[in-house]
């Protein structure tokens, strides 16, 4: 019989987990931070839920994580309640399954529900309110998440996929704050792992693909509207990141197109690749945005996957 080794990152859940959204609640205390801890026993996958897990590698076949949201039923909660106990749906963390019949493993990670964020924090770790919280959307894209990652500096460098983990997206505040939230969408990093992809086979060497900006709180958002940033912006939904290819760890984007300067035109050499790979890919249609060198920082590429193709920046 095959068995399956089992790894869990569990965060410890508050007494109101799963409580409605209250405007006169306290704040909830943050969790503990997750602990790592092997399972008690091993047990066997079925045959589905192989084919399952499977499924779950994305169009690249590199991803290495899935989102469990109990707003949303699918197998994946069925899975977690046999291998890991009938409480694993609902307690959020990440539980990494790790089987002969998988090329990697792969972690299911449970979110923090959206209506455990009270008075626009989790805990100590404020997020800020999303741009349509109070009212209808004017976009299905613009809803509010699902609900957070926790991220702690137990799980921060649990792989999501080949080149990505979760510290990759986090927002680039609150350094000291632990646990952090994260929203992140699958159909990004896969979209991600396309275009790096898409890049070595047209002869781009790819040694580093790094997010400069992932997900944002609408918090620190905010603090750059009318400065680059617009107040929907996608980062704020966990589909969009701000990358370069840095070959050779300087910060910088690399001299992609090999014309001895690094400037706007390296990142039309990446906006290239995500023309292809929507090309060929159409559900991952989105927005890539070329943006040119300042004092701040090298030349970059926005790329997300909103669901519509849009493009801007030179080029």
């Amino acid at each position: 019989m095959r068995t399956i080794a089992l790894v869990t990152a569990i965060g410890a859940v508050s007494s109101a987990f799963g409580a409605p959204l209250n405007a006169d609640a306290r704040p909830v205390p943050a969790p503990h931070p997750a602990v790592t801890r092997a399972a008690a026993a091993t047990r066997a996958l079925s045959g589905a839920d192989v084919l399952f897990l499977d499924s779950l590698v994305g169009r690249s076949r590199k991803l290495r994580a899935f989102f469990v949201s109990t707003a949303h039923p699918s197998f994946a909660i069925d899975i977690l309640q046999r291998l890991f106990g009938d409480s694993a749906a609902n307690r959020p963390g990440v539980y990494t399954v790790n089987d002969s019949s998988l090329t990697d493993p792969i972690s299911l990670i449970t979110l923090v529900p959206f209506a455990q964020k009270l008075h626009g924090r989790i805990g100590s770790y404020r997020l800020g309110f999303w741009p349509y919280e109070r009212h209808t959307p004017r976009q299905e894209m613009y809803a509010n998440p699902d609900g957070f990652v926790e991220v702690t500096p137990d799980n921060e460098d649990v792989r999501v996929s080949e080149h990505f983990a979760l510290r990759d997206f986090l927002t680039h505040d609150q350094e000291d704050v632990w646990p952090k939230y994260l929203v992140l969408d699958d159909k990004l990093v896969d979209k991600l792992e396309l275009v790096i992809e898409d890049l070595e086979d047209h002869g781009v060497r790819v040694d580093h693909m790094t997010v400069m900006s992932g997900f944002r709180t609408p918090e620190y958002n905010r603090e750059g509207v009318g400065r680059g940033r617009v107040r929907d912006s996608r980062h704020q939904y966990g589909d969009a990141a701000d990358v370069f290819v840095d070959n050779t760890g300087s910060g910088r984007m690399s001299d992609l197109n090999h014309d001895g300067r690094v400037n706007w035109r390296d990142a039309k050499v990446i906006r290239d690749a995500v023309d292809r790979v929507e090309a060929a890919h159409p559900e991952l249609a989105g927005g890539a945005g070329i943006y040119r060198a300042t004092s701040k920082h090298g030349p970059f590429l926005h790329i997300d996957a909103r669901g519509m193709r849009t493009r801007w920046g030179r080029g």
